[in-house]
Formats: structure tokens, sequence, C-alpha cells
């Protein structure tokens, strides 16, 4: 059974899809790029301050579904340029502190609404 995954923590789904889906005891979010959700507008500044949005977005989305960053097993990270590796992992580091979940990052010709970076996320349920 699927079970949809909706917050106004996060940028309202502006297409057929859903911030996130539960199913067989896991979360699987939307990619999440750096809107701001109250404006649906991309957030100013640099990979950094669009790196932190990205992961606002996606901690409102695990906390709907009653998971934290520390129930994260895989992520993959999309990036305009990969010149922004090193910025983008400084933030992902302080976010995810200890926790260390499987990741896939590569380079895209482009993303939605000439983002920088767009993050989804694999969650394992608690309980």
């Amino acid at each position: 059974m699927l079970k949809t995954v909706v917050t106004d923590g996060a940028p309202k789904a502006i297409g057929p899809y859903a911030q996130g889906v539960v199913a067989g005891g896991f979360l699987y979010t939307a990619g999440q790029i750096p809107l701001d959700p109250a404006t649906m507008k991309l957030v100013p500044g640099d990979i950094g301050a669009q790196t932190g949005r990205v992961f606002d977005n996606l901690e409102a989305i695990l906390a709907a579904a009653g998971c934290k960053p520390a129930d994260v097993v895989k992520t993959t990270v999309f990036l305009a340029d990969m010149a922004d590796f090193a910025a983008m992992n400084a933030v992902y580091a302080a976010r995810f502190g200890d926790h260390r979940p499987a990741r896939s990052t590569v380079q895209v010709a482009a993303l939605p609404a000439a983002a920088r970076v767009e993050i989804e996320v694999i969650a394992k349920l608690p309980g």
C-alpha cells in the first residue's frame, strides 16, 4: 500500500507527482530544488544557500512522514555544475552530522527553475 506525504513545509508539487511516498517501510521523496515553499520562488544566493534550502524542504517532508535525517539511507544529488561540489558537500555534511547515507552525485545539463542543486532521499521509516 502506498501513502502520499504532503506538507506545507516544502514546495507544493507543481506537476503530477507527490512530495513523498511511503511504501514498504521506506519514504521516497521527490527531488527538491531550492524553492521557498511560502513564495514558490528560488531562494537567492550561492550554492550553499541553495543547498540549505533544499535540506529545509527535505527535512519538512521527512518530518511529515515521521522520519529524521538520521533515517536517510540513500541520497541522490543533482548539480548543474560539478564545480559546486565542495560547497554543496560542506552544507550536506553539516546537515547529516556523523550520519553517512549512501550517495550518488551527478552533473546534469539543467535543473528546474535554473536551480543549481536538486536532492532526493530514501529514508527508512522508524519502528
